[in-house]
């Protein structure tokens, strides 16, 4: 997979398909380097996960099955290009995420079959705000249900165009907080802990997580499974 954007998330994406679908290697850019050092430091504990800091976004994304961009420049960006797109490719476009911002090329999104999570939102807040309003897309409920196919043959260009749903956010926090209550897993932290770098999202958590163990954390209300 070809991470790109190394900031408050890029760990947190990194292990999740890491450990869901056996991603192994993971290649990594970003235009700061200072987050690309953070990224690797922060996953050095996870040998298993191979990480390669790449030289560029075309660099990252080359031969990869899986694309994950997650930048944070609120501009209409084309991070990803048409000449960047191989067959069968699955984009993850996660950074466009209100008015003015994006992260792929038109022409990108027109390659593609395209999976969003509610319509209304993302013709507004998503990539797809570059389009017309008649351009097709699929909810991604429906694809979860077995309605329609997520990819129709295995040299389909996907894209998720992802906007963040909170009723989504919801209903997963509730289904992984009952996980934890029943399993007895987790440690507790803060709703709204101190954050010494909001970047570092993944750094602060763990440093949480490692003062729990040792006794020293005053933090409580929100339960992260392990």
């Amino acid at each position: 997979m070809a991470l790109i954007g190394n900031g408050a998330q890029s760990e947190f994406q990194a292990l999740a398909f890491h450990m869901l679908l056996g991603i192994n290697e993971i290649r990594v850019f970003d235009v700061d380097a200072r987050a690309t050092d953070k990224l690797i430091g922060n996953l050095a504990g996870h040998p298993e996960l191979r990480v390669v800091r790449a030289k560029s976004t075309a660099d990252a994304v080359r031969g990869a099955d899986i694309v994950t961009t997650v930048t944070a420049d609120k501009a209409y960006a084309t991070i990803i290009t048409p000449e960047m797109i191989e067959p069968g490719m699955h984009i993850n476009a996660v950074g466009g995420d209100c008015p003015g911002k994006t992260e792929l090329h038109a022409e990108v999104l027109r390659l593609a079959r395209v999976i969003v999570e509610y319509e209304p939102q993302t013709r507004i807040e998503g990539d797809i705000q570059q389009l017309p309003g008649d351009f097709p897309v699929i909810e991604l409920w429906r694809v979860l249900r077995g309605e329609v196919a997520g990819r129709e043959r295995a040299d389909q260009v996907t894209v998720f165009d992802s906007v963040g749903f909170a009723l989504e956010d919801y209903s997963a926090l509730r289904y992984l907080f009952a996980l934890a209550q029943a399993r007895n897993a987790g440690v507790e932290v803060a709703l709204i802990p101190p954050v010494v770098d909001p970047k570092n999202l993944f750094g602060e958590l763990a440093g949480s997580h490692q003062a729990e163990v040792a006794g020293t954390s005053t933090y409580g209300s929100l339960v992260f499974g392990r």
